[in-house]
């Protein structure tokens, strides 16, 4: 029997495995901070405690090709390849959602997103998708959930049919499936294009034909909804047209918890991140139970479950808003907060529970670089290294060589 295959057991005390996945908090250097990124500029002491006391280091990725949208480094960290498993977020996020794909469906991200005419207002006129068009918002003014549903709802009722099919999310983040679809086109993440011309950013390919007439259409459908008509008049961004992209075939993934002999629960509000659990096997708390995101409530949460189960997978990343924000002092909050309100209760919660080991990782939001890494074993106080962060400039000073986040789940795993 292979180390990595069978829970660990240090005498009549069951060890316990924590993957905290710090979304989007790794950074660049950056000039408003005095040179620092947002996790040096950070009073973090409880991941820096942690940083001490076991491995630090950074991750390498696999990756042949560039894939959009979140879920690379979660697929990896799980210990699958992304190369084979990660085939885009749209199908994470319909796992999120209970919504039931075939491999033979192709899923999209359908968000709902603002645009406008060059040199003109939101909500102006636009006959056609094309050079003269911009994206002025790429989440239809941080539209509400109740009014998405609506809206998600009269395209699916006009553009819903045996083979295309619009399910509703939550904000302005929604699903559609592309039933026996075609899975080449080329699609772009709307935040790339914002405050440009969405020429350049439609999809093409193959099948791109049929995207772009959705994404026509629903323009109509949608410029003269009622809820945008009320959303207008209170001053507020329609969320005039779905954007179509994050595409992938649904894949089945070997099961975590069969591999490893190990039952476990993934802890997290995102739905790529949840997604992600559920396809390894993973159980996965009801988002009601996490107070919407707040971090308090994702750490309870994943102690209570910790209690009964092996393993955890807890989530809690940086808001799109601010991880795409140009003021670093929110991030610099934010991840505070984390450190705080999450990672603090999480590591004193656990040691009460017995023994444990943990892994830490944060992974960059749009910046480029390596996610980086703790990795040790709660109470064990035989290598501190004194005076070490949980940061960038840490993690590449530890001259250990980036290891493969694909392998690192049999390190988490194994006996002794």
């Amino acid at each position: 029997m292979s180390p990595g295959c069978c829970r660990y057991e240090r005498g009549a005390v069951q060890m316990k495995y924590v993957i905290v996945h710090a979304g989007g908090m790794a950074d660049q250097p950056r000039q408003e901070l005095g040179g620092r990124t947002p996790l040096q500029a950070s009073v973090t002491p409880h991941l820096d405690r942690l940083a001490q006391a076991g491995e630090l280091g950074q991750l390498v990725i696999p990756s042949d090709r560039v894939m959009h949208g979140s879920g690379l480094s979660g697929t990896a960290i799980l210990g699958y390849d992304p190369k084979k498993y990660y085939q885009g977020p749209g199908p994470l996020e319909a796992a999120s959602l209970g919504v039931s794909v075939t491999e033979h469906d192709v899923v999209y991200r359908c968000t709902m997103v603002t645009l406008k005419p060059e040199g003109g207002k939101p909500g102006g006129d636009i006959k056609k998708l094309g050079p003269h068009v911009v994206m002025d918002d790429a989440t239809g003014g941080l539209i509400e959930t109740e009014d998405a549903r609506e809206l998600i709802e009269a395209i699916n009722e006009q553009l819903g049919s045996e083979t295309i099919q619009f399910f509703p999310g939550t904000g302005h983040r929604h699903l559609m499936v592309w039933v026996n679809g075609k899975p080449r086109a080329l699609c772009a993440d709307p935040r790339t294009v914002l405050g440009r011309a969405i020429t350049d950013a439609l999809p093409k390919g193959d099948g791109a034909d049929i995207l772009r007439k959705l994404m026509d259409a629903s323009h109509l459908i949608l410029r003269d909804h009622p809820v945008n008509d009320e959303r207008m008049a209170a001053g507020k961004k329609p969320a005039n047209c779905v954007w179509l992209w994050g595409e992938g075939r649904a894949v089945m993934w070997p099961s975590l918890p069969e591999k490893y002999r190990i039952k476990g629960t993934v802890v997290a509000t995102s739905d790529v991140p949840r997604g992600i659990g559920i396809c390894a096997g993973l159980d996965a708390v009801d988002p009601d139970r996490l107070a919407g995101g707040d971090l308090r409530a994702k750490a309870d949460a994943a102690l209570a479950e910790c209690a009964k189960k092996d393993f955890i997978y807890v989530h809690a990343g940086l808001t799109d808003d601010v991880i795409h924000s140009a003021d670093m002092n929110a991030k610099v909050r934010g991840i505070e907060a984390f450190d705080r309100d999450l990672v603090g209760p999480l590591i004193e919660g656990l040691a009460k529970q017995g023994p444990y080991r943990y892994l830490v990782v944060s992974d960059h939001g749009k910046a480029e670089g390596l996610p980086i890494y703790a990795f040790g074993e709660g109470g064990k106080q035989g290598s501190v290294a004194a005076g070490r962060r949980f940061t960038e400039s840490d993690a590449q000073a530890s001259n250990l060589p980036p290891r493969d986040a694909t392998k690192f789940i049999n390190r988490l795993f194994a006996n002794g």
